[in-house]
């Protein structure tokens, strides 16, 4: 498999997980050094008020971080649309642009958490296989 067809695969392998709420399979994605910084808002482009609010990657930590969320909350939609790839000249790392629009509702107060915007997931190719490193987003940018 070439590596935009793996990253798409990765991508997708993500969106699969997300709708059937499998923690396992999330975690499966990624690499053990990977940090998700999260922009308060989606129009914070600024990196400066990023968070980094789950650490260094923990499979405990995160798991249950995830398993509380599915346990909580129902996923209403998952809308998702991977509208780039782009490799490395060397086809070992590369990103992926991926349009995200998801909608989960809190299962006993009805309050909703929308996840909109734009994201661009990083990976690289290790010897067993594509790994996601770095998530950037999710981010609403104007139309120029």
């Amino acid at each position: 498999m070439n590596p935009d067809q793996a990253i798409r695969q990765m991508i997708d392998r993500e969106t699969a997980a997300w709708n059937a709420q499998d923690v396992n399979g999330l975690l499966d994605l990624f690499h053990p050094d990977m940090v998700w910084a999260w922009p308060p808002t989606n129009r914070d482009h600024d990196p400066i008020t990023w968070q980094l609010q789950l650490g260094r990657f923990d499979r405990e930590r995160w798991g249950a971080e995830w398993t509380e969320l599915f346990r909580d909350h129902e996923l209403i939609h998952n809308r998702r649309d991977t509208v780039a790839v782009r490799v490395t000249d060397q086809g070992d790392a590369g990103f992926g642009v991926v349009d995200v629009d998801t909608l989960w509702r809190h299962r006993q107060t009805g309050v909703d958490q929308h996840w909109l915007g734009r994201a661009t997931k990083v990976y690289v190719c290790q010897t067993d296989g594509w790994v996601m490193i770095d998530h950037i987003g999710l981010l609403v940018y104007d139309e120029r």
